[in-house]
């Protein structure tokens, strides 16, 4: 029995079995490219979405944010009623709605 594992070890030591043959090799090293470059990925995506970057932002409405600036003191309220007829297509300030007061 001890002579049968020796000749079956030798073979096997002998023998390269097909190796690198068949072009098993080129789908191995195109699985791993595959692999780490999924792993890259999905550690870029996790990044972005912990970091509160990722994904479109939703579009807002130019009125809406011109009401914000006016709001944080960014913009003057003349200027505010400028930019709203401007956004609006109207030239006369009839309707005007100041916040401001």
């Amino acid at each position: 029995m001890n002579v049968d594992l020796m000749t079956f070890s030798l073979l096997l030591a002998d023998s390269d079995w097909g190796h690198m043959d068949g072009g098993w090799w080129v789908v191995m090293a195109i699985g791993m490219v595959l692999f780490w470059a999924l792993v890259i990925v999905g550690l870029v995506w996790l990044a972005r979405e912990l970091t509160g970057r990722g994904g479109l932002r939703p579009r807002q409405d130019p009125l809406e944010l011109l009401d914000r600036r006016l709001a944080e003191g960014t913009i003057s309220p003349e200027d505010y009623r400028q930019r709203r007829e401007i956004l609006r297509g109207s030239a006369s300030g009839e309707d005007d709605d100041v916040r401001s007061g």
